[in-house]
């Protein structure tokens, strides 16, 4: 597999991990009695079950960022190996 290949994987496996947690995250609110509203600015977070569940969508946004990061940075360097032969 050429790094190409492979980087383009890596970016795959980053947007299906993200879709996975946050299904995963709005499956759990489904599951409450309350469905919460998905606008991360609405008005402040009534419930500590809000505040953490803006906490968590939070956390898989920043995780997903670095993700696609490293995947950008590993597609960069096979473009630049490319470029130098």
């Amino acid at each position: 597999m050429d790094a190409a290949s492979a980087a383009k994987d890596r970016v795959d496996r980053a947007l299906a991990l993200l879709e996975r947690r946050l299904l995963e995250l709005k499956g759990r609110a489904a599951g409450s009695s309350r469905v919460p509203d998905d606008d991360l600015f609405a008005p402040e977070p009534s419930t500590e079950t809000d505040r953490l569940r803006i906490f968590e969508l939070e956390a898989a946004g920043r995780d997903a960022a670095q993700a696609l990061a490293r995947a950008a940075d590993a597609i960069r360097d096979s473009l630049a190996e490319q470029e130098a032969r």
